[in-house]
Order: structure tokens, then sequence, then C-alpha cells
């Protein structure tokens, strides 16, 4: 990868990269941290990676990246998510954007992520194994289990009301 493919990178894929950190780690500050730190990374490696496969290469970085995070801020403070649920007001509307990225939050990390990649950024099963190191029946498993949780989240009356 020369220069003006990596600058292409950067003016094509940084959006993206953005909201997909962001959607999950719900912290600008995090988000841009990561994507920085992502194409820092391609930069150090741009002589191993191919211009094709810098897509795949920075999303996975991403995702590596918010993995750490998720264990770094586990071992800081264990947040109790039924606190957080009793907080809520009953009877109480709330948008469907708000009521949508609640129940993202009460999935598991594994199965937010293959979500977010697949009905939020578009990408096929097989860059999604590629970019979480699963592989394509897993990460369809993980879609599946992933939408029936959402589903039950979000189908009760309590959630819309």
């Amino acid at each position: 990868m020369n220069e003006e493919q990596y600058h292409h990178c950067i003016r094509a894929y940084s959006d993206a990269l953005f909201r997909f950190a962001l959607k999950n780690l719900k912290d600008r500050d995090e988000a841009k941290e990561i994507v920085q730190s992502s194409f820092e990374k391609l930069w150090i490696r741009k002589e191993n990676v191919d211009a094709t496969g810098a897509k795949s290469y920075l999303f996975t970085m991403a995702y590596n990246s918010m993995v750490d995070y998720w264990r770094r801020i586990k071992r800081m403070s264990d947040i109790d998510e039924n606190t957080v649920q009793q907080t809520t007001k009953p009877n109480e509307y709330k948008g469907l954007k708000e009521i949508i990225n609640r129940a993202l939050e009460q999935i598991p990390e594994i199965q937010r992520t293959v979500i977010l990649l697949r009905d939020y950024e578009g990408y096929s099963y097989e860059e999604i194994g590629g970019i979480t190191g699963l592989n394509e029946s897993q990460v369809k498993v993980y879609i599946f289990r992933g939408r029936q949780t959402l589903k039950t989240i979000i189908g009760s009356l309590e959630a819309v009301l």
C-alpha cells in the first residue's frame, strides 16, 4: 500500500469506522481513539497490507481495540444492569432510536457487534467473520440469536411505553 492508497482509505472508511466504534462504545472520545489507533496500525503495517484488504484490516483492528477496551472497563468497574433498568420511568414514551439503543446494550457484546456490522454497516457474513475472527456459520448464529433477543426485548409493551 502506498501513501495515496492510505489517504484514500482514510477518506473512504474513517466515517464508517467511527460509527461502528461509537455505536458499540457509546463514547465519542474513545471511538475517536480507536479510529486513530486503527489508522496508525495500518500506517505502520502499510507494506504488509494490500489496499484491497485495508477495509477489513481496519475494522478488525477497531474490533480488537474495542474488545481490549471492554476488558479494561470490566476490570475497573462492575456495572449492575438491574440498577440501570430501574432508573427508567415506567409509562414514559421513549423514541424508537433510544429503545433500540437500550435493547442493543442488553445483548452480549459479540452479538451486538455482528448485528451492527451486518445491519448498520452492511457487511457480508464472510466479511464479518474476517473482522471478528469467527467462521461464517458462527456469525449467522450470533446474528440470529441477537435478533431473537432484540425481538424479545423490544417486543414487550413495557419497552415501547
